[in-house]
């Protein structure tokens, strides 16, 4: 599976977030970088998992030499216990090629109801938006995310059951990773979306055009509870 360096990794849900990113992710003028899509599909059956496939779409930022620059993943949700075996086989293909390094990983999301603060963990913020990071494996030590962004405070739970999936894997494989998230008043939604797409931006060399953002966040209920959360911590 030939993939960039850098993956944007987007789950794609019932709120519209990741298409949103997506949607405004493009190529920078200067750059020359043309915009390639392609469709994933990965079965299962090695997991006892009969009928069923790991999908999502690709938009990799291809150079004029033909080199992956930046690629952008979303990802179908599946509920557990499949998403488990979706998320396993997606990432041992992305992998499995890698020779010198892995692709580091970059997981941005948004959506008060996907976390849960300790009150005193909390900070206020004043009609402004803030952006957290979580940085796991070697080499995410990056200036351009940690000047940006204040570490996720210990006390704080993700509430998003792809997430926290996705987080667990990659602690135990290793895996280069930043998550980036905004806290934020539920009516600042789309100016969080806003704050992450520039970040993302900045990091990858793309550029965030939010004229192209189309995006009415739907929140699930904050007493919402999402199954074999658990499993994950």
């Amino acid at each position: 599976m030939k993939v960039a360096s850098q993956i944007v990794l987007l789950f794609k849900d019932k709120d519209g977030f990741a298409a949103a990113i997506s949607e405004g992710l493009n190529s920078n003028p200067s750059s020359g970088f043309r915009r390639l899509e392609e469709s994933l599909e990965l079965p299962l059956d090695g997991y006892g998992v009969k009928g069923q496939k790991a999908c999502g779409d690709f938009v990799h930022f291809v150079d004029n030499q033909g080199n992956y620059e930046v690629s952008l993943l979303l990802l179908e949700k599946y509920e557990p216990p499949i998403l488990a075996c979706a998320l396993n086989e997606v990432l041992a293909n992305i992998t499995k090629g890698a020779s010198a390094s892995l692709p580091a990983f970059i997981v941005p999301f948004t959506g008060a109801s996907k976390l849960k603060w300790e009150p005193k963990a909390l900070p206020p913020n004043k009609g402004q938006v803030k952006l957290y990071s979580i940085l796991i494996g070697p080499g995410t030590n990056s200036s351009k995310i940690t000047s940006r962004t204040e570490m996720a405070p210990a006390s704080f739970h993700i509430q998003y059951e792809p997430l926290a999936c996705f987080i667990h894997l990659a602690r135990v494989l290793k895996l280069p990773t930043s998550v980036v998230f905004g806290h934020q008043a539920s009516e600042d939604e789309l100016q969080a979306l806003y704050q992450i797409g520039d970040l993302l931006a900045n990091i990858t060399g793309l550029c965030f055009l939010k004229e192209k953002v189309s995006w009415n966040p739907m929140e699930m209920s904050k007493d919402s509870k999402e199954p074999w959360r658990a499993l994950y911590g």
